[in-house]
């Protein structure tokens, strides 16, 4: 029996995304093989990290890269290293920032509840724009002495009235303030790997346990050295804020094994499979009275693969009850509710290979016996 079965856990199939509480992705052998021999050693625990931070940063094109856990731990040490710099005795008094650069500015449409992260070393966030328009002049007059950063989040929270990324970096760069992204969920395509900090920003972050399919647990930081190489002082085994933040052999280990293997990976297979399953499901839920289903793309993330929309009549069917009855089937499916009450999206990338005929004869199934 297994641990689930042991505890009375239900096992899913993921047609909804990437997410944490549902355990973020699927470990390849590749990562396993990699966690368990890493786990038979003992080892200098710094000097591993830095050398699987050489070996990423090198795979990734990067100038450096800090192994942190998860990618909200990786935004909390970067913001840290921007507010406190080389400093010993100001990394010791975090989160006091007291006559420290404690100022982050980030555009107002960008808050979300990963910026709590950012926040929790005890800086002052300084936001720009209404929420829905920002321009150039906002992050001009933002910036002062106090600056320690600019923080853009990638993704669903990007407006197109935002000061576009790219005058982000030209100002910053002027005002010599580093540029900090989190793109925790910004995977495919692999190109994000390098394409931010190619583009000037100062760092980047993605989640290891999300699309790279690497131990749930991890992040990465890529980015400067100059920046990058200030974060083992900050993190575990180390004494001061990021001490509970540790990340084992193991599991830097595991993060290089994903990183390696997504790099070789044929993503515009991947792609292909993603399209012909969204194509498929949308042929077959067509069929069913009361129901459209169309092709969405790109998904939640903004992640460059479709999903499929499903809109159903309201005359007929209960939105939320057939969510339900999905998760709590035989097996259980979790599938994302929509924004308009009436509408749910199934989503292939998280899916292995035959889980999306399941998903749709259960979902097919559901409908017709409502």
């Amino acid at each position: 029996m297994s641990i689930y079965e042991v505890l009375g856990v239900r096992k899913l199939i993921n047609a909804d995304a990437t997410l944490t509480r549902l355990g973020g992705s699927l470990m390849p052998p590749e990562v396993l093989n990699a966690m368990v021999e890493a786990s038979r050693h003992w080892v200098n625990l710094p000097d591993f990290q830095r050398k699987i931070g050489e070996r990423i940063a090198a795979l990734t094109r990067n100038e450096a890269c800090f192994v942190s856990t998860g990618a909200a731990a990786g935004l909390t040490l970067i913001t840290a290293a921007c507010v406190a710099g080389n400093d010993k005795a100001k990394m010791d008094r975090l989160p006091d920032t007291s006559g420290m650069k404690n100022e982050v500015i980030i555009h107002r449409s960008h808050r979300n509840g990963y910026d709590f992260a950012v926040r929790q070393v005890g800086i002052k966030l300084i936001e720009i724009g209404d929420g829905k328009m920002t321009h150039r002049e906002d992050l001009e007059a933002a910036i002062n002495p106090n600056t320690a950063a600019i923080f853009w989040f990638v993704g669903w929270m990007e407006q197109d009235d935002d000061v576009p990324f790219e005058t982000v970096i030209e100002i910053a760069n002027k005002h010599n303030v580093p540029v900090i992204v989190d793109a925790a969920a910004q995977l495919p395509p692999a190109e994000n790997l390098w394409k931010y900090t190619h583009a000037g920003a100062s760092a980047a972050i993605f989640s290891g346990g999300k699309d790279l399919h690497g131990p749930q647990t991890t992040g990465l930081v890529l980015g400067k050295k100059s920046l990058i190489d200030l974060l083992p002082a900050l993190a575990s085994p180390n004494q001061g804020i990021g001490r509970p933040m540790k990340v084992g052999k193991e599991e830097m280990a595991g993060l290089l094994a994903a990183v390696e293997r997504y790099l070789k990976l044929d993503h515009a297979m991947r792609a292909e499979y993603c399209e012909e399953t969204v194509a498929d499901w949308c042929g077959m839920l067509n069929t069913v009275p009361g129901v459209q289903a169309e092709r969405s793309f790109p998904n939640e993330a903004r992640q460059p693969l479709p999903r499929c929309h499903v809109t159903l009549d309201n005359a007929k069917y209960q939105r939320d009850g057939v969510v339900q009855a999905m998760l709590e089937g035989e097996p259980g499916i979790t599938i994302s509710a929509g924004p308009n009450g009436n509408d749910v999206y199934l989503n292939p990338m998280t899916l292995e290979l035959g889980e999306e005929m399941t998903v749709l004869k259960r979902l097919v199934e559901v409908l017709r016996t409502t």
